[in-house]
């Protein structure tokens, strides 16, 4: 309440209005009290009144299936849908960045959900049943193989995913990636979805 008072005085007057989003009604804490009756200067939004019918109208809309771990109540129906989440993200038209940003909510939330699986069990659930053609990094290796060369673009391919799973890359791991032939970058990529960490994959650091 008071950073909304600050802005209406840097604004020099207009209302100002702060919007409070909860996921449920009862998220919405009791006091202080009146603060979004009408004419006040806060507005509530509840997400369990709004994101079940968005995931119905647009599903396959990435920015909306990344909630769905919020608001489908049973797990079994979330288990059956996981994959399908999953496949959207990776499909989905958007810029890299954000892909990333959502696939990570998206495992965070799962693991929320299902916090007696392992890290490993919630990616083989957000993973099963998913063809192989269907997979990014099947579009990626064939996608951009082709117009990068196919060795380059399986190493940017190993690249982009040793980076979605472990973080930046060091540099003798790129450089090992790089040199490379194509049978090694192939072996590397079936097994990608496997390792616990990079020089298991990879090797020992030099």
């Amino acid at each position: 309440m008071t950073k909304v008072g600050l802005i209406g005085e840097e604004l020099g007057g207009g209302e100002i209005v702060g919007i409070l989003v909860f996921l449920h009604e009862g998220d919405d804490p009791p006091h202080p009290t009146g603060i979004t009756t009408p004419g006040a200067p806060f507005r509530a939004v509840y997400l369990n009144r709004i994101l079940p019918d968005l995931l119905a109208q647009e599903p396959d809309n990435p920015y909306v299936v990344v909630f769905a771990p919020l608001v489908v109540e049973r797990d079994e129906a979330l288990r059956a849908q996981a994959p399908r989440l999953w496949r959207t993200l990776q499909s989905a038209d958007i810029p890299e960045p954000d892909r990333l940003n959502l696939a990570e909510v998206l495992e965070f939330w799962f693991m929320e959900r299902f916090r007696d699986l392992t890290p490993e069990e919630v990616f083989a659930m957000l993973h099963q049943l998913t063809p192989l053609e269907e997979t990014r990094s099947y579009k990626i290796i064939f996608g951009r193989g082709e117009s990068k060369g196919k060795a380059e673009g399986k190493a940017d391919s190993l690249e982009r995913l040793l980076r979605h799973r472990f973080g930046p890359l060091p540099d003798w791991a790129s450089a090992r990636i790089a040199a490379a032939n194509l049978s090694q970058l192939d072996a590397w990529l079936d097994a990608v979805l496997d390792i616990d960490g990079i020089e298991e994959l990879l090797g020992p650091a030099p």
